[in-house]
């Protein structure tokens, strides 16, 4: 279990740490294209994409690698097979659906989000940039359905690599065709960040390439366990419709709560900003920064618990349907742990060099690094969300995951414009602090509930965790400190030098803390600890 765990997580998370490592790189270029004053028009068409992506990577293939999961412990890979196929067509109806209901309620959208007044962006503006979005819908649901069947083999690289392919592909058009709009054809940044959302489209058809490539790849031996499986239950396709929407559901919600937070900042907090004074043009640039420019930030380490959340899924199914305790409780061991012990330094190591960071990516901003400083802590809530929630999936907890998400998202929902009126941006990153805590507190009280869950164990290595990660924040502050009196940082290349300084000394502190207490060796089995013994460690 430790083994297979490990090496699907480890897959996941290298696909996806690159491709939201790309996804956070390419705004370099892309901001210096369009400019500071236009980059949060992008942002009104990013976050309906990045609902549409969330889904494809982090809610249905959950949902339907964990139902073919289930089949395949029992030997029965003839109804994953029925599966697939019932959750393509259910898919298909989803994205046009989805696809027309976006399209079509782009111009009410663009009003809840500016007044009719706003000089900064037009309503007809941020409505275009939400319909050229809404394409990527007729694609991202299908895509969604070949990668959680693939995953339900624990075939994980599919999903890695067409994560990879979506972006690399993306990028590559958003920035040429910015590039070429502005500075060949002369139109106006506006028309590029039309052509940037858009492009979601095309990487979402090259995705859909790769997973076919793997699966004419995977076909033979599929055809073989189903040539080798007893014919599919006998059940009728209107209820398996309906036990394939009542499990695809609340994975869905899961992959999705994140960009419906930002949507609820996106919907209320110019209104809300604009009620104490601040004008248009300065809300419209703080929005910018929080659900775009520093939300890129954010979400590298939650990839780690994503990835886990991934892996974790089709194991603890299989443990779950054969009634093994053991098996679960090693599985949540290990999650636990490993997900805070690489989360917990990112978050510290993107608070501290927060200044640095947005100066050597975009642009020197006090309001910049003091947004990412104060939202990178919430990552550390973000992936305990995405896992909690995973391993309700895996139990067969669904109601308390609608339940769970929902009323954190209520709670956004409804603190959000008073929090804002009382410390604008950080109002917003507040009232996500409460949703999320609130959620993620009442999932792991039903985790505790029902799996009657205690382990002294993990509670005794997550405090060893922190203060390691104590030691190593106190050592990388007071290098920051002392580099910035000798001198202060004046440029880019200054900034990076300071990052690429004190990130090193932050994993040398860590690094060295963790195999001398040999936590890292417990963390990470056998093969690690051969490797260090050799070290002395």
């Amino acid at each position: 279990m430790s083994s297979k765990l490990l090496k699907g997580t480890a897959i996941l998370t290298i696909g996806l740490f690159l491709s939201k490592a790309l996804g956070l790189f390419y705004l370099i270029p892309f901001y210096a294209i369009v400019g500071e004053e236009n980059i949060g028009l992008y942002q009104y068409g990013y976050i309906p994409y990045n609902i549409a992506l969330s889904i494809a990577i982090g809610g249905a293939p959950l949902a339907i690698s964990k139902f073919v999961a289930r089949y395949n412990a029992l030997g029965d890979y003839a109804t994953g097979r029925k599966i697939l196929k019932g959750s393509m067509g259910i898919m298909v109806i989803t994205g046009i659906s989805s696809f027309l209901v976006l399209f079509f309620l782009a111009e009410p959208l663009a009003h809840l989000v500016i007044a009719d007044d706003e000089e900064t962006f037009t309503i007809e503006e941020i409505a275009s940039v939400i319909r050229w979005a809404s394409y990527a819908l007729l694609a991202v649901p299908m895509m969604s359905v070949v990668r959680g069947f693939l995953q339900g083999y624990n075939k994980m690289e599919p999903t890695a690599v067409s994560q990879l392919i979506e972006q690399i592909v993306r990028i590559i058009v958003v920035l040429a065709g910015a590039f070429i709009v502005v500075n060949f054809l002369h139109e106006s940044p506006t028309i590029a960040i039309n052509f940037a959302v858009f492009a979601a489209s095309i990487g979402a058809l090259a995705s859909l390439g790769v997973l076919y490539w793997y699966w004419r790849k995977y076909k033979p031996e599929f055809d073989y366990l189903l040539a080798n499986s007893p014919p599919a239950g006998h059940v009728p396709v209107k209820d398996m419709v309906k036990e394939i929407v009542a499990y695809i559901l609340p994975f869905v919600l899961v992959g999705v709560i994140n960009p419906l937070y930002q949507f609820v900042d996106m919907v209320t907090f110019n209104n809300a900003m604009q009620s104490i004074g601040v004008a248009g043009k300065d809300s419209n640039t703080y929005l910018g920064m929080l659900n775009l420019l520093t939300h890129k930030f954010v979400m590298i380490p939650v990839m780690v618990a994503t990835g886990f959340s991934m892996a974790l899924i089709p194991v603890l199914t299989g443990y779950y349907t054969k009634g093994n305790q053991k098996g679960i409780t090693r599985s949540l061991d290990q999650t636990y742990q490993i997900m805070i012990y690489l989360t917990v330094p990112m978050v510290i190591g993107i608070s501290v060099l927060s200044n640095e960071l947005y100066q050597l990516l975009y642009s020197k901003s006090e309001m910049g690094a003091s947004i990412l400083a104060n939202y990178a802590p919430v990552a550390v809530l973000f992936g305990l969300y995405t896992v909690t929630a995973a391993i309700l999936q895996g139990i067969d907890r669904h109601k308390w995951i609608v339940f769970t998400s929902l009323f954190g998202l209520l709670l956004k929902l409804m603190l959000n414009i008073p929090l804002i009126k009382l410390f604008e941006t950080n109002g917003a990153i507040l009232a996500t602090v409460i949703g999320y805590t609130v959620a993620v507190g009442l999932n792991i009280g039903v985790i505790t509930k029902t799996l009657h869950y205690r382990s002294q164990m993990v509670l005794r290595r997550l405090v060893l965790i922190l203060l390691l990660n104590l030691v190593m924040f106190i050592a990388v502050f007071f290098t920051l400190k002392g580099l910035n009196a000798l001198s202060p940082v004046g440029g880019k290349m200054h900034a990076l030098l300071y990052i690429l300084i004190c990130a090193t000394v932050g994993v040398v502190v860590y690094g060295i803390l963790s195999l001398k207490t040999g936590l890292a060796q417990k963390l990470f089995g056998d093969r690690l600890k051969r490797i260090t013994s050799k070290f002395g460690f």
